[in-house]
C-alpha cells in the first residue's frame, strides 16, 4: 500500500497550433466529481466560443474518464488521459479547448494535437507528492503524556492540533500503511482513546 500519490498544486496552460486550429490545454487539481463539473463549467464559460471542450480526469484508480466532446471517438479524450497516466498523476483534470481553423486534421492529427496540448499544460504545472494519511482524534489524561508522546514518535505521526490540559487532546495524521499497527499499539495504552475522523488527508 502506497503512502503517497502525485498530483499538481498549481495548474498550468499549454498551447498547440496546427493548420489554423488552436488547442488550449488547461490543467487543474480536482478532488471529486463536483470539482470536475465546476472546472468544466468555468472553462466552457471562459472559452464559450471554442468548437470543442475535450477533457480527461483521474480521481483515483477506479475513477477516471475521457470525453471527446464531438471529436471522432478516442481522438481527444484518450490522448489527454494518456498524458495524465504517463506522469502517474491523480486528482488531475485536463481540458483542451479547440478553435477550429477550417482544415480537418484527421484522426492521427487530432490525437497528436490533443496529446501535445495536454502535455504542455502539465509541463507548465507544478507537480507535488501528497502523503495519504488516516486522521485520528485522541484523548488522554495528562499523567500518560510520556507514553502517548512515545507512540507519536514511534509512528512519526503528523501532529495537526494539540492541547495540554487535564484532559489532553490531539489530532494526528498516520501514514495509511501503518493504520492497523498504530491502532493495535494505541489500544495497549490504558487511558488513551482514539477515533478515526476521516480516511485520507489531501
Amino acid at each position: 500500500m502506497k503512502d503517497y500519490f502525485y498530483t499538481i498544486s498549481k495548474g498550468g496552460e499549454g498551447f498547440y497550433k496546427e493548420k489554423g486550429s488552436k488547442f488550449i490545454g488547461l490543467a487543474f487539481r480536482v478532488r471529486d466529481e463536483d470539482e470536475v463539473k465546476e472546472r468544466l463549467e468555468e472553462v466552457k464559460k471562459q472559452y464559450h466560443d471554442g468548437r470543442h471542450h475535450c477533457y480527461a480526469y483521474i480521481l483515483s484508480k477506479d475513477k477516471l474518464r475521457a470525453n471527446d466532446d464531438g471529436e471522432p471517438n478516442h481522438s481527444a479524450g484518450d490522448p489527454i488521459l494518456g498524458q495524465i497516466k504517463s506522469k502517474n498523476l491523480t486528482e488531475v483534470l485536463i481540458v483542451v479547448v479547440r478553435y477550429f481553423g477550417g482544415t480537418k486534421l484527421g484522426v492521427s492529427g487530432l490525437i497528436n494535437a490533443y496529446k501535445t496540448a495536454a502535455f504542455e499544460a502539465l509541463e507548465a504545472s507544478k507537480l507535488i507528492e501528497v502523503t495519504i494519511e488516516e486522521i485520528y482524534d485522541i484523548q488522554y489524561g495528562y499523567e500518560i503524556t510520556n507514553e502517548v508522546m512515545r507512540l507519536i514518535s514511534d509512528f512519526e505521526a503528523d501532529i495537526k492540533n494539540q492541547e495540554f490540559t487535564e484532559n489532553c487532546t490531539a489530532t494526528l495524521g498516520i501514514k495509511q500503511s501503518l493504520k492497523e499497527k498504530f491502532e493495535d499499539e494505541a489500544q495497549k495504552i490504558e487511558g488513551l482513546t482514539f477515533n478515526p475522523i476521516e480516511e485520507t488527508n489531501k
